[in-house]
């Protein structure tokens, strides 16, 4: 189609040219122009529905990967996820761990196990449910968007109090045949970062894939870490209504860990190993095939099935005596102690069908979403076995396995969302999801001794419902509030035995409750992003450990139960201000000011802790940045404020046991800038500048026991090239 024709037709109806079409006449028209502008870069957030999924009157934010400076080599998460209000993060580089923890409205963050992730729409942590923990997450030079919704996510993607968060890779690049990207980025402590990707489309066929290599000699010693990642993406686009392809996504990393500290030893110096022998490895794979239909521009339909087959392996002085017990040779034997083996391996199959309809209700358009998810898991998990008294990486044991469980999870869910737009800036958002859930657990387990033989399954049924509302007062701006149902099913650990004198409670139910939010949201032109609201989140039956009476012996035992309730209630803020585009909307340059800032009011209702504070809940987390960007140059100054925490529930300063204890506030500087001259770029930069001596978590296992420090001050640089 001419496109002169376009411009011509487009006025004409507009009322902008009233012009009588004659044949081989020329018409001089007068010059048009239309101003646009272009969104603050640093957050946004998701349309009303896209992709078949709804988000309206949910809490949610979207993270463009590439407009942020920060250290993408290491995925160092408070730069790269640091603008979403309230995050808490477990900061384990000095441990060997780099897939640090998230949480947010202070929920657990180790190992992410409170937030439903993903990476392209599908799930890639171990087990949906029975061991939620993650491991892996793609390398941000890999990653185009980070999408986030909070606790109304328990809807459209399953339960999880925490909510959704969905790394999306790049894709082929359009219109190219061929395209190659290579970034290579060199730091302190050894950090050697090399990533690889190509793509490109070629008729019906695109095609994407990354590969990535690193090295680290670590800030502790016995820190050492080598890890490959990669992943390739191939799709047939049938047609402009039906694409469909497969992924395959892997991780093969090999990491030593220094051991935890105690606070004695963590204030006299926090760069001290206590471990020269704790090893562990954790190599991930992930294959989904996927399929898209839209047989109209008012529906669609998707299919994505996914098999993961995935591992841990761990060898190490186990936690044992606590940080304080050295690891020395032993002066009779002449030998280190024996080490302890543990190997899990990690099985799940998920199919998740949605699909979308768009439909005229009165004079408005509303949206239905609905679909089903599928999934089986299966775990084996072996450990406690007694390994060799070398120091090098060996699995091999003497004798039999301390413990030796199966457990599997069989999961499905039905659910469905409807936007029902009563009027044109007006929505009301309703929803249910429907959860049947079967979990086992079989084998047996040497506690203090004796072999305990567990033999457990338990099935139940869960409903959950939500609402939402959004109003929208101008273009840019919304009003939005949302109440959702969540829950989180017992996990394998808490079904497997834990003492000769110690009892599961038959009746151990999950722990759910709710979450709610009410905000403001919106953009101003091209120089004012802000999301401003409150947030109340109830999470009932909390599982723990507590004492109880025989009542025929009258003798004490432990007892795994339903121990408390809590709740999480505060505020969220984001604020962004480009200070000159307010000045000047047309400034080839920008100078901006961001502020993510949460307080979050988290205590315990009932129970033996009530009135304390949740553990790992920072009252105030508060990041501040500074960015300068010109066409070609920009560099962002960030300064991280988290409060305060403890340990555990009990809220105590100082403990024998390495999981209690105080965990103080700090305060960390970061800088990073880039300059990109065409298909070539410069990055480089410094995290924790003051060289802040800090740590975000106490534990009683691995990578620990103790505290696990934090990492000091690091610079970086690297450089990327683009061919075509």
């Amino acid at each position: 189609m001419n496109f002169n024709k376009i411009i011509f037709t487009f006025l004409t109806l507009m009322g902008l040219q009233t012009i009588k079409a004659q044949e081989n006449t020329e018409y001089s028209l007068k010059e048009v122009i239309v101003k646009g502008f272009k969104t603050v870069n640093g957050i946004g957030h998701l349309p009303d529905s896209k992709d078949g999924i709804i988000y309206a009157g949910k809490k949610s934010e979207i993270i463009l990967v590439d407009s942020l400076d920060a250290n993408k080599a290491v995925n160092n998460t408070r730069q790269i996820l640091g603008r979403i209000p309230g995050l808490n993060i477990v900061e384990t580089e000095s441990s060997g761990f780099t897939a640090n923890g998230i949480a947010t409205r202070g929920l657990n963050p180790s190992q992410s196990v409170e937030m439903n992730t993903r990476q392209n729409g599908y799930n890639i942590s171990a087990d949906i449910y029975g061991y939620n923990e993650s491991y892996y997450i793609p390398p941000m030079e890999a990653v185009n968007r980070i999408e986030m919704v909070r606790g109304a996510a328990s809807l459209q993607f399953g339960s999880q109090f925490g909510g959704l968060v969905n790394y999306v890779t790049k894709d082929a690049p359009k219109n190219k045949p061929f395209e190659f990207i290579t970034s290579q980025t060199i730091g302190n402590y050894g950090l050697f970062n090399s990533f690889n990707s190509v793509g490109g489309n070629y008729k019906k066929i695109g095609y994407y894939g990354f590969l990535q290599y690193r090295n680290m000699e670590g800030y502790r010693p016995n820190s050492q870490q080598s890890q490959v990642s990669g992943f390739g993406k191939i799709q047939y686009n049938h047609s402009e209504k039906l694409n469909f392809g497969v992924e395959y996504s892997l991780l093969r990393n090999k990491i030593k860990m220094p051991g935890g500290l105690t606070d004695s030893l963590f204030y006299a110096n926090p760069k001290a190993s206590t471990r020269a022998r704790n090893w562990l490895k954790s190599p991930w794979n992930i294959i989904t095939a996927y399929a898209n239909y839209t047989p109209s521009e008012n529906s669609t339909l998707s299919i994505k099935s996914t098999y993961l087959f995935s591992g841990r392996s761990l060898v190490w002085r186990n936690e044992d005596g606590g940080a304080e017990a050295t690891d020395g040779i032993d002066p009779i034997t002449g030998t280190y102690v024996s080490r302890e083996v543990g190997i899990e391996k990690m099985n799940n199959t998920t199919t998740e069908v949605r699909y979308s309809q768009n439909y005229t209700l009165g004079s408005q358009k509303s949206t239905f979403a609905g679909g089903v998810r599928q999934s089986y898991a299966w775990f084996k998990r072996q450990g406690g076995g007694e390994g060799t008294t070398n120091s090098d990486f060996d699995l091999s044991i003497t004798g039999d396995w301390g413990y030796d469980l199966d457990f599997s999870t069989a999961n499905l869910a039905p659910f469905v969302e409807n936007i029902f737009k009563l009027y044109k800036n007006f929505t009301i958002t309703p929803g249910f999801r429907f959860e049947y859930l079967r979990s086992s657990a079989k084998g047996h387990k040497e506690v203090e001794g004796d072999v305990q033989l567990t033999d457990e399954v338990r099935n139940r049924t869960f409903a959950l419902a939500g609402l939402g509302l959004e109003l929208k007062p101008g273009k840019n701006t919304s009003l939005y509030a949302n109440i959702s149902q969540a829950y989180r099913p017992i996990d394998y650990s808490q079904l497997e035995p834990f003492g000769t004198s110690s009892r599961i409670d038959p009746n151990l139910k999950d722990a759910k409750g709710f979450n709610s939010d009410l905000g403001y949201r919106g953009t101003i032109r091209n120089y004012l992003n802000f999301d401003i609201g409150g947030f109340y989140m109830a999470y009932n039956n909390r599982i723990g450990v507590t004492l109880a009476t025989d009542p025929i012996t009258g003798d004490y035992y432990s007892i795994r139960k339903n121990i408390a309730n809590s709740v999480h209630q505060g505020i969220e803020s984001y604020i962004e201000f480009n200070i000159l585009k307010y000045f000047n909307s047309q400034s080839d340059f920008g100078f901006s000011i961001f502020n993510s800032f949460s307080y979050v009011d988290a205590k315990y209702t009932t129970g033996e802790f009530k009135g304390k504070r949740v553990e790992a809940a920072a009252k105030t987390i508060n990041r501040v940045g500074l960015i300068f960007s010109t066409g070609k140059l920009s560099t962002t100054l960030q300064y991280n404020y988290v409060g305060d925490a403890f340990g555990d529930a009990s809220n105590v300063m100082t403990s024998e046991d390495p999981v209690a204890g105080y965990i103080p506030a700090y305060t960390v500087l970061d800088w990073s800038a880039s300059y990109k001259l065409q298909n070539f770029a410069i990055k480089l930069g410094a995290n924790n500048l003051a060289d802040k001596s800090y740590f975000t978590r106490r534990t009683d296992e691995y990578p620990g026991p103790g505290i696990i420090p934090a990492v000091g001050r690091s610079f970086y640089l690297g450089f990327t090239a683009k061919f075509q």
